[in-house]
């Protein structure tokens, strides 16, 4: 690897190395608290659209976190971003929940399904019949396709679970278009996280559990990519890959010694 500027922002997904199975990850608090001492930029990014920031912070916060709603940064908030700088005051037909409903309003979008200027698939715990084909119909008569993530399955209690980019293939076979998907593995996930914390890619680190998503989309940014063992990926799995991760680390309570205070980091990089 080259020389890089010590870390001076942190990104880190949720699931895998924050919380697994509900319950937090050993340090994964205390690596939150050390950022937060510290006063160093971070965001908590996840590609679920389904939950508010507000119902992440009241989950992190049971399980021990101690962290505000604006530190949780998620694909409906990025793909509301991302509408309102492509296309201001716009409306969109929406198949998701309150997690990507709120962030378009908040966004300035207005919920139609008569002529929407967008069709926005997010996640859902129950996918309509209905609505999908509504969808299906409005992107037939010029409707543009965006997608929060393109995760083809969700877990839960019972298993596996479709999620959005299943019902986007759904989508595109009746139809014959591809979605733009904002979420990870796209850059624009980093690269909105990185603007919302005013933080530079060259400076900045993303901790993940994914290969496919995290490390990828970190890397395609540009940032230093860490890969921890306590979610998905295997040091076995991450060998099929053509690319790899900057470091590999047991878990984030491994990185907790190496968050330095704001004013060190700034200290560091300008020395």
């Amino acid at each position: 690897m080259t020389d890089r500027k010590p870390i001076a922002a942190w990104l880190t997904d949720m699931d895998g190395v924050l919380v697994h199975e509900g319950e937090p990850v050993p340090g994964a608090p205390e690596f939150i608290g050390r950022l937060r001492a510290a006063g160093v930029p971070f965001l908590v990014l996840t590609n679920n659209s389904i939950y508010t920031p507000r119902d992440l912070h009241a989950r992190l916060t049971r399980l021990g976190f101690d962290l505000p709603e604006s530190a949780i940064w998620t694909s409906a908030l990025a793909t509301a971003q991302f509408l309102a700088d492509q296309r201001p005051g716009g409306t969109a037909y929406v198949i998701g929940e309150a997690g990507l409903t709120t962030a378009l309003h908040a966004a300035g979008y207005i919920m139609t399904d008569y002529e929407p200027d967008y069709v926005v698939l997010g996640e859902t715990r129950n996918y309509s019949f209905e609505a999908i084909t509504t969808a299906i119909r409005l992107i037939n008569k010029g409707a543009r396709f965006i997608c929060t993530n393109p995760d083809a399955t969700g877990p839960s209690n019972e298993g596996a679970l479709p999620a959005a980019g299943s019902v986007a293939a759904l989508i595109t076979k009746a139809t014959g278009i591809e979605p733009y998907f904002v979420g990870k593995p796209n850059p624009m996930m980093m690269r909105s996280a990185l603007n919302k914390i005013g933080a530079h890619s060259v400076q900045a680190a993303m901790i993940g559990d994914r290969m496919d998503t995290d490390v990828l989309c970190g890397l395609e940014a540009g940032l230093h990519t860490i890969l921890v063992l306590t979610g998905i990926a295997t040091k076995a799995d991450m060998e099929r890959y053509p690319y790899r991760p900057s470091r590999v680390v047991n878990s984030v309570a491994d990185l907790i010694d190496e968050v330095e205070p704001l004013k060190e980091a700034a200290e560091a990089t300008t020395a």
